[in-house]
């Protein structure tokens, strides 16, 4: 016992960037910090790991805590740790990226938090090093996105190519030549034709795509 007494002890924290698809765009939600050092500054959702649970459980029970949500496809990012990122204490934050339908979560409980969905090519300056972990995620997302069906947890069960290719482009944060995206998505076994057809946000009528169980 004597090695752990004679160490340092820190602070853990959970932070949970929180991925949604809306309007075309790429969404990270976020809220106000509530306490110091830096209330009232824009934030990520996050919170400190308690005693009786593991890193995974304390993010899972802040993913419900703003979202009312559970079972989502949340993923651990990174560890970090620099010394000073905190100016309150020496706090070491372990990283967890969610991703959620924005149609599908307590929206009451935005109201409760002070959340907001901002658009992640319009994002503020967040608190301490919050704004390196979205960057962090989203790099993250672009790679995963290319060969797993990671947008099933992002888009509407149905939904045409024009909008996958939308969501695949605002998380690459780049255009993608229209002939090519399709023709790679031919290739994805994950990702099946209906054969419904789409009259509403398509004039001719395009064809329904959805992700295989």
């Amino acid at each position: 016992m004597t090695a752990y007494k004679s160490n340092p002890k820190f602070y853990v924290s959970v932070d949970c960037i929180i991925f949604g698809f809306e309007d075309g765009h790429l969404k990270v939600l976020i809220h106000q910090r509530p306490y110091e050092p830096g209330k009232g500054e824009l934030s990520l959702i996050g919170g400190f790991v308690q005693t009786n649970e593991s890193v995974d459980s304390s993010a899972q029970r802040i993913l419900k805590k703003f979202t009312g949500l559970d079972n989502v496809y949340m993923r651990q990012l990174a560890t970090f740790g620099e010394v000073e990122r905190d100016p309150g204490e020496r706090v070491i934050s372990i990283v967890y990226y969610a991703l959620i339908d924005v149609n599908n979560y307590n929206t009451q409980l935005s109201d409760i938090h002070n959340t907001q969905w901002v658009d992640v090519d319009e994002m503020p300056t967040l608190c301490f090093d919050h704004n390196e972990m979205v960057q962090k995620a989203r790099r993250m997302l672009g790679e995963k996105i290319k060969d797993n069906p990671i947008g099933s947890n992002l888009l509407p069960q149905y939904f045409t190519l024009s909008l996958l290719q939308t969501l695949y482009e605002s998380i690459l944060g780049t255009s993608i030549d229209k002939r090519n995206f399709r023709r790679a998505i031919s290739e994805k076994e994950y990702i099946q034709a209906t054969g419904m057809i789409d009259k509403e946000s398509s004039r001719r009528g395009a064809t329904l795509y959805r992700f295989k169980k």
